[in-house]
């Protein structure tokens, strides 16, 4: 048994050593001239705003998909599983066609954005444009959110994370204003033209109302969730936003995160929540959170 295992990991270990040596075996350090430099830092320029594109896209869910192809390929061909190599390279033209198919809207903005001013902006508004919300803006979501709840005022409100929430913004009508209570309550209060659909928050400011937001299709919600909880747990499933739902039946207030719904949030979860989302949670904050959301999951 020891004299099979240790043959069999001899092999292994001369695969990888000829899978090294084919397709690393024949690198050669070039000499470096001043243009090369040039060069490179222009490539490094491209590749940092491109992962930057990536990480705030839905094409972020693809690249990590194809780190996963990329491991059983290695492994495949260390191991010579000639099957599943002989899969890879007869459907890889055909998955570059499905990606350009799939990802035609975010390469599109891609190329209008290179095309326009932000180009030249790149430096200045790196920072300030993907800047966390203050206290004030934490205090005055849940200052609202409670003042709705206590009048039975339907409300969706999507504070965006890390991935742009940029396709759903162009769905309803920009507002790009700075975040309060009093704002809030106006935009869902009943009867007006803005109530109906969702607000997205980035940094301080309601950049849109009214914004539509995709359903989710998870069969394992409650029957007696509408369509507003199922919006607001559809766009978790596909982004990092934190996502705040009032129930226009009963006034309680749920958070979707991450495709999960916590229902019947208090004024005090959810201000934790918002700290957490934050990135600046105290550790008190962040220990009495942890225990808190493991009880209302439980509910849950």
């Amino acid at each position: 048994m020891w004299s099979k295992l240790t043959a069999f990991l001899s092999n292994v270990w001369d695969n990888v050593a000829g899978f090294l040596s084919k397709h690393f075996g024949q690198l050669q350090i070039p000499r470096i001239h001043p243009l090369d430099l040039v060069e490179i830092l222009i490539i490094a320029f491209v590749i940092y705003h491109l992962m930057k594109w990536i990480l705030r896209t839905r094409a972020w869910y693809l690249v990590k998909g194809l780190i996963v192809l990329v491991v059983v390929w290695i492994v495949a061909s260390i191991l010579h599983f000639n099957a599943i190599l002989w899969l890879f390279v007869n459907t890889i033209n055909v998955g570059i066609i499905a990606l350009f198919v799939i990802f035609q809207p975010e390469l599109r903005r891609a190329l209008e954005q290179l095309g326009s001013r932000r180009l030249f902006r790149v430096f200045g508004d790196a920072s300030s444009a993907h800047e966390r919300y203050s206290d004030e803006t934490r205090s005055e979501i849940v200052s609202g959110i409670f003042e709705m709840a206590k009048v039975k005022t339907g409300a969706l409100i999507c504070i965006e994370g890390v991935v742009s929430l940029e396709d759903y913004e162009r769905s309803g009508i920009r507002t790009d204003s700075v975040v309060s209570a009093a704002l809030l309550i106006n935009i869902f209060e009943k009867n007006t033209p803005l109530h109906d659909g969702a607000v997205i928050i980035r940094g301080n400011r309601a950049v849109a109302a009214t914004c539509i937001l995709p359903v989710s299709d998870n069969m394992r919600l409650s029957k007696d969730l509408g369509t507003r909880h199922r919006a607001g747990v559809g766009l978790s499933e596909i982004t990092d936003a934190l996502v705040i739902i009032v129930s226009e039946e009963n006034g309680k207030v749920s958070i979707a995160q991450k495709g999960q719904l916590i229902r019947g949030v208090d004024e005090e979860f959810l201000s934790n929540k918002l700290l957490e989302f934050q990135d600046k949670p105290s550790p008190t904050n962040r220990l009495r959170f942890r225990k808190e959301w493991k009880n209302h999951d439980k509910k849950a």
